[in-house]
């Protein structure tokens, strides 16, 4: 097992109720979920949801019959699962993004929003969703934009020190970073994905103009400038839809969760557990969450 990464985690925290519901974030909320119409359009059977926090966005993913959310917080998956149920439909998984404890080739489709900038190791994330998923699948990714308006503005300004042009992820607060679009773009297809198409969301995220601004022009406006993202990417939210490389198969993949410390994939399916059978670490399965942490 390699060494644990530092992990941004938010077990106990009220994040859904204070950033979302009451945070007055109805603007991004409304543009984010434009963005994911637009570019996750194709049908599928299985879809990771990776960084699926309180469940704020797996309804969007209607073209899917199955979704797995993974988050390493446990206590925002039980938030999740009292939102959306139980069922065949959704399968909740506590979980590490630098582990992912599934097999390789085993999803049609990935998502990973607001999720990446609490990533130290970026590219070692990537890897993990290219290894879990089918040749030929989808995966959807929303990274924070170091080289946004803003941040352009005040660097000419002489208001800010780092620059959005080095290509380095700068660290604003501790574990919470921002991205080069062209470092994504290489990283991606270093972890063996085909960029396809690029949208650009949250232009207007400034308090004066959400307080002066009606929400459906704001939510409009930036509706429109979506599509520049294949030409320039300025604004602070890149919304990214990637292709795994290789043919897609028909075959199916043999099992379904790895064991995140040896990776095996045999185990012993007990009601409070999961017990691998090739290292016999024991994983819970706590109120019809998996833990694999």
């Amino acid at each position: 097992m390699r060494p644990r990464l530092p992990i941004c985690d938010y077990e106990g925290s009220d994040y859904q109720q204070s950033f979302w519901e009451k945070g007055e974030r109805d603007y991004e909320d409304q543009v984010e979920a434009i963005a994911i119409r637009r570019l996750l359009t194709q049908p599928g059977e299985l879809l990771l949801e990776i960084g699926a926090g309180a469940g704020r966005n797996t309804l969007r993913y209607a073209t899917y019959r199955r979704i797995v959310l993974l988050d390493y917080s446990i206590s925002q998956l039980e938030q999740a699962r009292h939102r959306l149920g139980e069922g065949d439909r959704f399968l909740y998984v506590a979980a590490d993004a630098y582990r992912l404890p599934f097999v390789a080739g085993l999803f049609d489709a990935a998502t990973m929003i607001r999720t990446l900038h609490h990533l130290s190791e970026p590219k070692l994330a990537l890897q993990q969703v290219r290894h879990v998923l089918k040749p030929g699948g989808i995966f959807l990714l929303e990274y924070a934009n170091k080289q946004n308006l803003k941040a352009i503005l005040r660097y000419l300004a002489g208001r800010q020190r780092w620059s959005p042009f080095d290509l380095s992820p700068i660290e604003f607060a501790e574990l919470n970073f921002d991205f080069h679009p062209r470092a994504i773009r290489r990283w991606l297809e270093e972890a063996g994905f085909r960029l396809r198409r690029q949208l650009t969301v949250s232009h207007f995220r400034l308090g004066f103009l959400k307080r002066t601004v009606p929400l459906k022009l704001l939510v409009a406006m930036d509706s429109l400038l979506q599509y520049t993202g294949d030409w320039w990417q300025l604004s602070p939210s890149v919304f990214v839809l990637a292709q795994a490389s290789g043919t897609p198969t028909t075959s199916a993949p043999d099992g379904f969760f790895a064991c995140p410390a040896c990776r095996g994939t045999k185990f012993e399916a007990l009601p409070m557990q999961m017990i691998c059978l090739n290292c016999a670490q024991s994983w819970e399965i706590r109120r019809g969450i998996y833990i694999f942490r």
